[in-house]
């Protein structure tokens, strides 16, 4: 196998996708500060975030739409800006806000917008109907949009991202507030898209849409690139630890102060209404923990124990949960 030169970055030939140290600022608040990460062809990265960390403001740099305050974004080996144009070809954005012609059918949408990227003729006509396929939508393809769902929409809006068959294709939270079916279908749309070889940057809260999708993930909080790599890379961050979750009521400050006394516990964060303990051996402490916690005057109402996930990965890198 050939092998694949470096850029004096770091960077590759294969990456579609290189933001170094990006940052942006807004009055007195830093919303990204000093980020970098790279994407490769036909590769899923996620950025995975609760809402405020930072993760609209980098896509919306990664695309060209704000400038960085420094750093730089490279698409397909063209520099990123307000006004670049040929690297924006090579993308195609999803935004959170839904931007369909609510009065036009699914194939207007699409055929509308197929032709403002530059499409035509037998080519539009194609490409339209292969969308159409993809996003699930063949038998509402005549349909206006306004009468979709809201899954439905995203769908739709999702396709018109994809008609010029883009290098990098940016979703942003495209499951938000969609019902199952409609989510089950985006996931699964992504996932083919992967497959094709298409470059997808992808932003969530959702830890489970990231646990699927993403081939590496960067974990985002406060504006900070908190850590970056594989699933079970980024697990291994937590020394193997599981999360004892003990919810209830009482004193639960004085309960952490205790359990964090305790030699198997690693990690005590809370909120108002539970601690999370990171600790060695769940099964051989959490006896021992739950005892502590009820003399040190919290009423238990639930105690769960889980093995390191995505979740307990942020809670240990932040000290929070990932939707607080």
């Amino acid at each position: 196998m050939a092998s694949v030169a470096a850029g004096h970055d770091g960077s590759t030939s294969d990456d579609v996708l290189v933001a170094a140290g990006l940052v942006r600022r807004f009055g007195d608040l830093t919303a990204v500060d000093g980020i970098s990460f790279r994407i490769g062809r036909g590769e899923t990265y996620g950025l995975l975030g609760p809402n405020g960390a930072g993760k609209t403001t980098i896509i919306s740099m990664v695309a060209g739409l704000i400038a960085a305050d420094a750093g730089t974004v490279t698409v397909a080996g063209q520099r990123m800006g307000p006004t670049a144009v040929e690297p924006k070809r090579h993308i195609g954005l999803v935004p959170q806000d839904l931007a369909i012609y609510p009065e036009l059918t699914a194939r207007e949408n699409l055929t509308l917008f197929g032709k403002l990227q530059g499409l035509s003729g037998a080519a539009l006509t194609g490409r339209v109907d292969e969308v159409i396929e993809l996003i699930g939508l063949t038998g509402r393809a005549k349909s206006l949009s306004k009468e979709f769902s809201g899954g439905m929409k995203r769908r739709l809006n999702i396709g018109i991202g994809l008609l010029h068959q883009p290098t990098l294709l940016i979703l942003d939270e495209p499951t938000v507030g969609v019902d199952p079916q409609s989510r089950n279908q985006i996931l699964e749309s992504v996932e083919q898209l992967a497959v094709e070889g298409m470059a997808v940057l992808y932003t969530t809260h959702y830890m489970e849409e990231a646990e699927r999708l993403c081939d590496r993930i960067g974990i985002i909080d406060s504006g900070l690139l908190q850590a970056e790599g594989t699933r079970d890379e980024l697990v291994r961050l937590t020394a193997g630890a599981d999360l004892v979750r003990l919810v209830g009521t009482g004193d639960l400050a004085a309960a952490t102060e205790v359990l964090r006394s305790l030699p198997a516990v690693q990690q005590v964060n809370g909120d108002r209404h539970a601690l999370h303990v990171t600790v060695t051996d769940a099964p051989a402490a959490v006896a021992q923990i739950v005892t502590s916690a009820t003399a040190a005057g919290m009423k238990l109402a639930d105690v769960e124990i889980t093995r390191p996930d995505l979740e307990s990965v942020f809670l240990h890198l932040t000290g929070k949960a990932l939707r607080d």
